[in-house]
């Protein structure tokens, strides 16, 4: 028997192996599934932080045997270090039109394809309507009245003394104007609230061209001179900002510090941004009124960190409202794997992929 016959048979015989990683919900699988004749497929929910280095060296070990990752967007970074311990892959597909947690760079120089995903429902973003539910909710004071109905029996607080905080008249900051951040700024102003406008690069003629794509009349928008005067007369600071080494822990003592007493902070953006032990001094202080999150560093949130174990709103200390990184998990992450099975499907029948990011 030659060997280029055995060769032959042994690549037909053989099936690609895909890892499909941090799918929480179970959605992927309706998708992925009627793939199983051609791929050997494998599941992983569970997130592994590559920034611990005991978790770094169980992801190389479960990645390690995969010629196919399907990843949902920046839930497991793969950066350069990782991928290049991962000699078989051959395919890298993530969902949304960029991932930031992904070293492109390194696949495209080591000839790997990454495609993306760009289904997308019309209309207000997933992350805009999560960061407006997280406002009133906390404003409002949502969650603690109906634990407290449900929970405690309590009417109307009983004597506690907690008010839900009026939106109109008050002044809602914007720590990164781009879509979202414009996104929720209009919203504002449909609560008959200020908006004013801070980040590093953000100029006036920005700040109107951005405001007249979303429909808005730029004159509505107030851009702030420095970041001390937007955290000093802001209520709501809502942070919309892309998480780099310049913007991490952009907001920090001095600018929570700054805030007013009554103030609420809410972040559905990165949870890096924020120094999360000084967020922690501040709300355990009663520094601000209040915090809303729904995203953290790392994620999945630990059991025992102290957003899920301090009894918030009690003896002094902050309300908190916290969500599990919901901002974009909704409808819309069903397109998004129905078209990563495809571009799978593409790659494997040796089309070309939707959405190539390299």
């Amino acid at each position: 028997m030659s060997s280029i016959y055995l060769t032959t048979v042994l690549q037909k015989s053989y099936k690609m192996k895909l890892a499909i990683l941090d799918d929480y919900q179970s959605i992927s699988p309706v998708y992925f599934n009627p793939l199983a004749s051609r791929v050997s497929i494998s599941y992983f929910p569970e997130t592994l932080n590559p920034r611990d280095a005991t978790q770094h060296e169980a992801l190389i070990a479960r990645l390690l045997p995969f010629d196919i990752i399907v990843t949902m967007r920046e839930r497991t970074p793969l950066s350069a270090e990782t991928l290049r311990r991962l000699p078989n892959l051959k395919l890298l597909v993530t969902t949304g039109t960029r991932n930031l947690a992904l070293d492109v760079e390194f696949c495209t120089a080591r000839g790997i394809p990454v495609a993306g995903t760009a289904g997308r429902i019309p209309g207000v973003s997933s992350t805009v309507q999560h960061t407006w539910g997280l406002i009133l909710g906390l404003a409002r004071g949502i969650a603690r009245d109906d634990a407290a109905l449900k929970r405690d029996g309590k009417w109307q607080g009983e004597g506690q003394g907690h008010l839900g905080m009026t939106l109109a008249g008050k002044t809602l900051g914007v720590l990164g104007l781009g879509k979202l951040g414009m996104g929720v700024a209009r919203i504002a102003l449909a609560f008959d609230m200020r908006v004013v406008a801070w980040s590093t690069n953000l100029t006036r003629e920005r700040a109107d061209e951005t405001a007249r794509a979303a429909g808005v009349d730029p004159r509505m928008i107030t851009v702030v001179g420095s970041k001390e005067e937007f955290f000093e007369q802001t209520d709501v600071v809502s942070l919309h900002c892309v998480l780099s080494e310049r913007s991490r822990g952009i907001v920090g003592r001095e600018e929570l510090k700054a805030m007013k007493k009554d103030a609420l902070l809410v972040n559905t953006s990165r949870g890096p941004l924020v120094d999360e032990e000084a967020l922690l001094e501040t709300l355990r202080s009663g520094g601000i009124r209040g915090a809303a999150l729904d995203v953290f560093d790392p994620e999945p949130l630990p059991a025992d960190s102290p957003w899920r174990t301090t009894q918030w709103g009690e003896e002094g200390r902050s309300e908190v409202l916290v969500t599990p990184h919901m901002g974009y998990v909704d409808e819309q992450i069903q397109l998004w794997y129905a078209e990563a099975a495809e571009n799978v499907v593409r790659w494997l029948d040796g089309e070309e992929l939707k959405v190539r990011l390299n």
